[in-house]
């Protein structure tokens, strides 16, 4: 048994200047910026509500686009779920697996965020459901 959850709409931004892209979003989507993170260099975060799912800019070398992350507490059961769906496993990145759905979006799977998912996230036994 596992948990995941919709975690993170990720704003994939192929641009120079982060901060400038971020300001932007910040402005376009009425959130505040939250202070940068030294570790992350190609991120920055906009403040969410604890319900809503996190916003990130990430600065990227592919073309623009929106992405979503799914946090699972077992991302290979996670992986496994999804490919029985459908998905395609394209890569392993860093802490992270990157899929696409069989309508061709691609998204990611990732490690909790925001604490344990245990209550708060669906639950998935070895059949998928």
């Amino acid at each position: 048994m596992h948990h995941s959850r919709l975690s993170t709409f990720v704003i994939d931004c192929k641009v120079g200047d982060l901060d400038a892209a971020a300001r932007f979003w910040s402005a376009a989507l009425g959130r505040k910026l939250a202070p940068v993170d030294e570790d992350s260099p190609t991120y920055r975060e906009l403040v969410a509500k604890p319900e809503e799912p996190m916003l990130l800019i990430q600065q990227v070398e592919h073309d623009s686009r929106i992405h979503l992350d799914i946090e699972a507490d077992d991302l290979d059961a996670e992986l496994e779920r999804l490919e029985a769906l459908g998905a395609k496993r394209i890569a392993y990145v860093k802490r992270w697996w990157v899929v696409e759905a069989p309508t061709g979006q691609r998204f990611c799977i990732v490690r909790p965020q925001r604490g344990p998912l245990e209550g708060r996230a669906n639950v998935w036994d070895g059949e998928g459901r």
